[in-house]
């Protein structure tokens, strides 16, 4: 089942009520529709759980005119993530909902649970590829994820340009924030010909460790 609110074309809202609906938010250079949300959007779906895909404002307004926008600064998305939340806690059935970000989607949902107000909505958090290091250079943003205040899964590329498996043991995380490495792959799990394994069962294997994550 899959109802889209139509009058603002803001978010998709797939799979049958569930007491844990998924609000998942994509990143900086892809829409809510683009296939790596669609693919674990319909995975997420098929474990049994309900998930609300939605548009940052400059992503919407790309979607309406077609014009390339860069990102909403850090207030305005983290404003739209907090007001899709109010509509996640809306519908029927819903106990508890979990925030899924690919990339900066999941940079902004570890910083939205920094908040005490918000957190106290917030089940858990789960990163896709979470930006640790600006590509410009710069020191790890680690912040959100210490600072946040319900537990965190971080689903990372061995080889993340933006931080790979390399890197990240070296970098002071809280002990608690729980992160699993996807096989030889990129930003977007998507592992090199050579590797052995392959895109698909690097997503099978995201959606199986954030339905055990959420439990």
């Amino acid at each position: 089942m899959v109802n889209e609110d139509v009058a603002s074309n803001a978010y998709v809202l797939e799979g049958e009520p569930s007491e844990t609906l998924i609000l998942f938010a994509h990143g900086a250079g892809a829409n809510r529709d683009s296939d790596f949300m669609c693919q674990m959007a319909a995975g997420l779906v098929a474990k049994g759980f309900q998930v609300m895909r939605f548009n940052f404002p400059y992503m919407q307004a790309n979607a309406v005119d077609g014009k390339k926008r860069p990102p909403d600064r850090a207030p305005k998305l983290l404003a739209r993530f907090s007001e899709m939340l109010d509509v996640a806690h809306a519908q029927p059935m819903v106990k508890r909902v979990v925030l899924m970000g690919k990339s900066m989607g999941g940079r902004m949902a570890a910083l939205l649970a920094c908040d005490s107000a918000q957190a106290s909505r917030i089940d858990s958090v789960i990163c896709l590829g979470y930006p640790f290091i600006p590509l410009k250079g710069g020191e790890p943003r680690l912040e959100p994820l210490n600072d946040c205040q319900v537990p965190v899964l971080v689903l990372q590329g061995e080889r993340d340009k933006f931080g790979g498996k390399m890197q990240i043991p070296s970098w002071p995380l809280k002990r608690d924030i729980q992160i699993e490495y996807l096989a030889d792959g990129d930003h977007s799990f998507v592992p090199r010909k050579s590797s052995g394994t392959t895109e698909a069962a690097n997503l099978a294997l995201a959606v199986d460790l954030s339905a055990k994550f959420i439990g």
